[in-house]
């Protein structure tokens, strides 16, 4: 759009639209570029305007006054509203002409007469005057030039509007440069309207507001406008925000005599009057009555939504969450204005601390807003000295809202009270969590200790204010960055410079003398210890000194390199950048943190490491029980808590969850009930699957060290094939002479080729060999497309066991052709099951991909899949939408209909962007449905989170034990603004119960939480890559194999014509 041109006017529906040449559409948001917080969100804001007509008033000012016989374009900073059609203005603002048109000429403050005035007055030069007498009892105040801190009159009293505070100068409430959208009628009773010229004049103690401001042009308020520019406020959001305009609908106009008609004298204003607003006497009245004081309430708290299912059986069920009590009545919360305005945040704390004899010791402030769990008497005015230049500054802390104690504004600081609670009883601040260095285990064959610790947070939730608490582990290695950078360099001294950025580019390292972890983002080949850096206060100091002098180490290795980490930019409030510039860390002293790949592959060292991390439900209550006795005995800890006024309770949380009765899997001809360890690997392979695909034309591709084992394999093939109902022919066998990446791809590549009518190829490979598979997978995923099984040589070497892995790979080989193994009975008919996840591409810096899965039939056996790639700053729901076509046109091509409920399973979504995906992504999905005539499917969409520090245990007899599979928590643990739940569909066999989160966002299907419930808890039973049930729903866990093997080891996404059978699993 040409931000020369005036917006194009003419749809808007007698919209009143302006801005300074940025026309948005009405249903775009309009966007402000302010400091500051937002406005009262009732009344219409007003401030510097440059002067503009409202309706119902004739211009007064320096210059001429044109005949009004034509629509006239005003020249200066005028702007003219009317809603009928628009012209454009030369300079700031737009002219939008009418049946009368009025003229903007000079740079006058347009006021409505109220009534005929008998002093002539000379014209507002700087338009500060601007308000007479009549309204003297609105005061001129002095105020500085730049009108940083003063203060407007309320227009908006006289509407019958109470506005909020409103609060305004740089960091407070203010409003953007906007433009308006529509809004219904605004029935003015009463107030005057005028064109308030620069904000230099008026004062009223109530309402405060941001530079910049104008009435119908830069920037409204809406009814509801989120937070601009640079909010201190935590409620409301800072940076560039939008706003959503109302339209400001004017009453009727009173018409003027044309200009010749008007009196001589050019300088005495004219006598229009608008029929809405009142007469001098009544804004006398009005100013000079002092506003009634509005009883400030406690804020009430809303009744969670009703999403208690029935089914099943009772349990107790324990969890790891600590119920807290909150001994005040309420915390109170004010806000704090600094006079002339005080930039510098540290000198805002600073003056705030000057004052803790009337605030009390115990406050929570960060800038703007104070809490208190004291309630200070009104208007509390403080005054302190600026150091730098002595001036005085006034300290204004006036009440804003009257807080429940357990209220959601409450939880960050009692998070930061948690956290000094935690170092008192000597944990570790390491990352986010808190670990206990002292109680380290030692493995030494691994060289590796575990520091086991907790995480920790205060949340709110159906129940109220509960600590939860997680027992969690850090591994650390014994080796420093320079152990293994020498032991690379012992492997492979030509390319060690290669193989040393591979190993440790990304890896997180520990530096033990502070506790702090940092990322390896570079390692500095060229710079080494004995090179200087410059310190705070300006003075050069080596690393080696640097650390001598602090900390007392002696660096023992010279020529070593240095590691950089770049950390991530964070902005304070008042928007200032900190913490930018590179961190240099030295590999003697970096220690290695987490499992090391290698060791990840040793079964025997994982079974070692896993008996100190899987801690069962038992020892886990333990751990917690012991840290609440630590803080329970400790005086310092329970000071520290009860200047808050909370007390943690003693006793772990036990509550009332459910069981959900057991599936029934159907295969072809048999059904069964499943049992207590919801597992049917017997069953799976005694009877014949639903359907399966009969393989006449495949390869099978091995080294030559591997014949042996091939032979076999395809030996028992053929033996186990029979019971599963699966058909198989001789292979073609291709023995390669050696086992490189170019042999397998060449000979896989000229067999399909020559054999247009291949079905499957078979790999077998030697070792876990990544760029291997990422080849193969290549070729027969993209380029040409094939359904392939790769198979570990190590798999199929013992003898024993080959009968049963034979018999797993055919029924996933089955899968991948499209066949199709068993189901559960789903009573929903005419339904399709969607399930997305995202995975991060780690080759590609920042790229995620989107794997998405959606049923095609009603037994929900067949599935189409697709991947989208995006780049970080894309929106994900571009992707989405295609795919999510996709699926339904697939699903008509299938059933020769559309879906009628569609239930969608979004993985990968923090509960920080629930409130995103519910404004953005939900009704792009909606949007969908218009694709096809009149189409309006009841569509669910519910968010599945695995990532959650929720553990639930099992209670009988005083004991903690896991929970069965099927356990169901959807109360008092749960999320007030959500319907949501919690379900454990997997059996666990070591470790405790980790439920997955529920969330649903949308349901238009009128789905019960019970349906809901029970629908999840089946789809946990459609995963073919186990015959059991899985922690996921089936849909989601495909789409999280097909977006990893797309992101890791394909890099693109795969071919089209492999979309319709489960090619990834």
């Amino acid at each position: 759009m040409d931000p020369n041109r005036p917006p194009d006017l003419s749809s808007m529906m007698g919209v009143l639209w302006m801005g300074r040449g940025r026309g948005l559409q009405p249903q775009e948001s309009a966007v402000g570029r302010s400091r500051g917080l937002p406005l009262s969100t009732e009344g219409p804001g007003l401030g510097r305007a440059r002067g503009f007509f409202t309706p119902g008033d004739t211009p007064e000012g320096r210059g001429v006054s044109l005949p009004i016989t034509e629509p006239v374009v005003g020249r200066a900073r005028g702007l003219l509203l009317q809603p009928d059609d628009g012209g454009g203005d030369q300079a700031r603002g737009l002219l939008l002409p009418a049946a009368e048109p009025k003229v903007g000429v000079a740079r006058g403050a347009i006021l409505p007469r109220l009534e005929p005035q008998h002093a002539q007055k000379p014209p507002c030069e700087t338009t500060t005057q601007g308000l007479t007498e009549e309204t003297s009892a609105i005061k001129e105040v002095d105020m500085p030039a730049q009108g940083q801190t003063s203060v407007l009159v309320s227009m908006f009293r006289g509407m019958g509007i109470e506005p909020p505070m409103t609060s305004w100068g740089r960091g407070a409430l203010s409003v953007g440069r906007g433009a308006a959208g529509e809004l219904g009628d605004v029935k003015l009773q009463g107030a005057p309207i005028g064109a308030i010229s620069s904000p230099e004049s008026f004062s009223q103690p109530e309402e405060v507001m941001g530079r910049g401001i104008s009435f119908h042009g830069r920037g409204l308020s809406p009814q509801t406008m989120v937070g601009l520019g640079r909010a201190a406020m935590p409620q409301l959001g800072g940076g560039r925000g939008r706003a959503l305009l109302p339209s400001f609908l004017p009453g009727p106009v009173e018409s003027f005599p044309p200009a010749s008609e008007q009196p001589p004298a050019l300088l005495s204003p004219p006598t229009g009057i608008m029929p809405l607003l009142p007469t001098t006497q009544e804004v006398l009245e009005l100013s000079t009555v002092a506003p009634a004081e509005t009883e400030l309430k406690m804020e009430a708290i809303r009744e969670p939504p009703n999403k208690a299912g029935t089914k099943g059986a009772p349990i107790s069920i324990g969890s790891n969450h600590i119920p807290i009590n909150c001994k005040n009545e309420a915390v109170y919360q004010y806000h704090v204005t600094f006079t002339p305005n005080v930039e510098s945040m540290a000198m805002r704390f600073g003056m705030m601390k000057d004052h803790r004899s009337t605030t009390g010791e115990v406050v929570a402030f960060d800038g703007s807003i104070l809490y208190l769990p004291v309630k200070l008497k009104d208007g509390v005015v403080l005054k302190s000295v600026r150091r730098t230049d002595n001036e005085e500054i006034q300290i204004k802390i006036q009440m804003t809202k009257i807080l429940q104690p357990n209220s959601d504004l409450c939880i960050p600081f009692y998070n930061v009270v948690l956290r000094r609670v935690m170092k008192i009883i000597g944990l570790k601040l390491v990352g986010r969590n808190h670990y206990d260095p002292e109680s380290a285990v030692i493995l030494g064959k691994q060289r590796l200790q575990v520091w086991p610790g907790y995480s920790t947070c205060i949340k709110r939730t159906d129940g109220g204010l509960y600590l939860c608490v997680d027992v969690s582990h850090k591994v650390l290695r014994n080796d420093s960055v320079l152990d293994v950078m020498n032991m690379l360099y012992q492997q492979s001294k030509e390319n060690f410079q290669d193989e040393c950025t591979k190993e440790l580019i990304g890896s997180i390292v520990i530096t033990r003398y502070n506790n702090r972890t940092y990322r390896i983002d570079a390692i500095e080949w060229n710079k080494s210890p004995k090179d200087t850096f410059t310190l705070m206060d300006g003075t050069k100091t080596t690393f080696v000194e640097y650390y001598s002098k602090n900390y007392g180490i002696t660096i023992k290795e010279m020529d070593q390199p240095l590691l950089m980490h770049r950390p991530k930019e964070r902005s304070k409030p008042g928007g200032k950048q900190i913490i930018t510039g590179e961190i240099l860390l030295v590999p003697e002293l970096s220690f290695m943190t987490g499992i090391p790949d290698k060791m990840r592959k040793d079964y025997r060292a994982m079974k070692d490491l896993n008996m100190h991390i899987n801690v069962s439900g038992e020892q886990h209550t333990h751990s917690i029980k012991q840290l609440l006795e630590n803080i329970s005995t400790n005086p310092e800890s329970l000071k520290e808590l009860s200047r808050w006024g909370l007390e943690i309770t003693s006793q772990i949380l036990v509550i009332k969850g459910r069981t959900l009765p057991f599936e029934t899997i159907c295969m072809q001809t048999s059904s069964f009930a499943v049992g207590a360890d919801v597992s049917w690997s017997r069953e799976v392979v005694r009877d014949a699957s639903i359907s399966s695909i009969p393989l006449n034309i495949w390869a099978i591709f091995y080294p030559r060290r591997c014949a042996e084992q091939a032979e076999e394999l395809v030996s028992t093939f053929n033996k186990v094939a029979g019971p599963i109902g699966m058909r198989l022919e001789r292979p073609i066998r291709v023995e390669l002479r050696d086992d490189r990446t170019e042999s397998y791809v060449k000979s896989i590549h000229s067999h399909l080729t020559s054999e247009p009518n291949m079905q499957l190829i078979v790999c077998i490979m030697v070792g876990n060999r990544d760029d291997l598979y990422s080849a193969i997978k290549k070729l027969c995923c993209v380029k040409n497309p094939i359904p392939s099984q790769a198979i570990n040589v190590r798999t199929i070497a013992q003898q024993q066991k080959l009968r049963s892995i034979a018999q797993k790979i055919l029924l996933q080989m089955n899968s991948k052709l499209g066949g199709e193994l068993w189901t559960v009975n789903v009573p929903l008919k005419h339904l399709m099951v969607v399930g997305v996840d995202v995975h991060h591409d780690t080759s590609k810096a920042h790229q995620s991909v989107m794997g998405f899965v959606a049923s095609v039939n009603s037994s929900l056996t067949r599935w189409y899949s697709r991947v989208t790639f995006q780049a970080p700053t894309e929106e994900l729901i571009t992707g989405f939408r295609v795919c999510f076509l996709a699926a339904l046109q697939k699903y008509y091509e299938v059933n020769h209909n559309l879906p009628e409920k569609i239930v969608v399973y979004r993985d990968g979504v923090s509960d920080g962007q629930l409130r995103i995906v519910e404004q953005y992504e939900i009704p792009q999905l909606i949007k969908c449905f218009e694709t096809f005539p009149s189409y309006e499917p009841k569509l669910v969409f519910i968010v599945v989170q695995k990532r959650i520090s929720t553990t639930l245990y099992s209670y009988t007899a005083n004991n903690f034990g896991t929970p069965p599979p099927g356990t169901i928590l959807d109360h008092t643990l749960t999320q007030k603004d959500w319907v949501d739940f919690f379900l454990m569909a997997h059996h666990i066999r070591q470790g405790c119960g980790l439920p997955t989160h529920y969330i649903s966002l949308y349901n238009t299907a009128n789905l019960t939480p019970d349906h809901l419930q029970r629908l999840t808890f089946k789809m946990c039973h459609l995963y073919w890559n186990w015959p059991g049930t899985i922690r996921v729903p089936a849909p989601c866990k495909y789409a999280h194999k097909l977006a990893f093997l797309s992101g890791q080891y394909l890099h693109s996404e795969p071919a089209i014509q492999l979309s319709d059978k489960l090619f990834f699993l």
